[in-house]
């Protein structure tokens, strides 16, 4: 996937070839057979040679060996080094290399959440290997992974469905109660009852949201239409928030960006990062929201002014119920991101972050770029 990106008048190109991953790991600095060993080889068979001479020499006369000779036993060596050294890394790589390369494959499938990798031993069971073992225990492991996790997600999904019920009861009488005549002692617990109902409430439709986006039991209505425009109906609902805060806010986008999705997930995604960047940002900051297009993908952007992140929190930002900022994690589920990552993964979209502790943070969402005609009206 070739993506460019225009910023500043610059133009940067990323190129990722996921061919050339699956072929080789970009990890991997050394192979196990270098040119090293071909050297040590050929050095190792003159040194035998150079000590059978010396041997042979005791029992006849050099000057009646012809030069011709002696370069026909130091070419003879030379080519069975070569020979050597070639045939002992096919058989190392035919043996060890390929298979720890699929082994290793495997291992970064199920690091990103593909429990349904499956590697077939290289031997029967009466030929079995360490590496046919190695195998064995590998594929036990990922299946006792991938039922932990159904069993999470069922366990998840079960449980908010039983929660919506008594919580739609105590919010709709919590609200019944705040129009009556109340003590302030007493109005104050049922705001707190209509407030906490409301970020309970949210945290289970996140998760039966993030529970179904992730079993693909929704399927997303694609069409073609203004992102500028959805982004700027998004920022007008926060429009009471970030004035509370004080916060100035910073509009950079063209007239019109056209991209094919599906407009009610992809609003989920520009809510949540909105509702992230008033939330983590510091009392006056700013918050900047731009977009910008080239031929092929539209880049939108949430910049913020407030507390950032460590690079290890950068890492864990996108996993479920996962807060790096503790001072806050009152005011959130730790759902958000992981539910905007997975609807950017089935809007074939990337989102990328950049964040500097005490600095702020930038959230950028890649989107395929569309052109918006009449017969796509139609």
């Amino acid at each position: 996937m070739r993506v460019k990106n225009k910023v500043n008048g610059q133009t940067t190109e990323d190129t990722v070839s996921m061919e050339k991953e699956k072929q080789r790991d970009q990890r991997i600095k050394k192979e196990i057979f270098p040119v090293s060993i071909f050297i040590i080889s050929l050095v190792f068979f003159a040194v035998i040679t150079t000590i059978q001479m010396k041997i042979i020499g005791n029992y006849i006369n050099y000057t009646e060996i012809s030069k011709t000779a002696l370069i026909s036993v130091f070419g003879f060596w030379f080519l069975g080094s070569v020979a050597f050294t070639f045939f002992t890394g096919w058989q190392t790589k035919k043996k060890y290399t390929d298979p720890l390369e699929k082994l290793s494959d495997a291992a970064r499938k199920v690091a990103e959440g593909d429990f349904s990798v499956y590697l077939r031993p290289w031997h029967t069971k009466d030929k079995a290997d360490c590496l046919d073992v190695l195998v064995q225990d590998f594929n036990k492991m990922v299946e006792e992974l991938g039922s932990t996790e159904t069993l999470k997600t069922d366990f998840f999904s079960n449980v908010s469905h039983e929660f919506k019920t008594p919580l739609s009861v105590i919010y709709s009488n919590a609200q019944i109660l705040q129009r009556q005549s109340l003590a302030s002692e007493q109005r104050e617990c049922v705001d707190n009852i209509v407030d906490s109902s409301k970020r309970m409430s949210s945290l289970v439709q996140n998760m039966l949201k993030l529970n179904k986006l992730e079993k693909q039991t929704i399927t997303p209505e694609v069409e073609v239409y203004d992102v500028c425009a959805q982004l700027c109906e998004c920022a007008v609902q926060f429009e009471d928030s970030w004035e509370k805060k004080n916060l100035e806010f910073n509009v950079e986008m063209e007239d019109r960006a056209f991209v094919s999705a599906d407009p009610g997930l992809m609003e989920l995604v520009w809510n949540n990062l909105l509702s992230n960047a008033i939330k983590y940002n510091q009392e006056g900051g700013t918050i900047t929201l731009s977009e910008i297009s080239d031929e092929e993908y539209v880049r939108i952007s949430v910049a913020d002014t407030g507390y950032g992140m460590s690079k290890e929190v950068i890492r864990h930002i996108f996993d479920k119920f996962y807060q790096g900022d503790e001072s806050h994690s009152s005011s959130g589920n730790g759902l958000g991101l992981a539910l905007v990552k997975r609807i950017l993964e089935l809007s074939d979209a990337s989102i990328t972050v950049e964040s500097i502790p005490e600095k702020g943070s930038v959230f950028t969402v890649m989107l395929k770029k569309e052109e918006k005609t009449e017969q796509k009206r139609e």
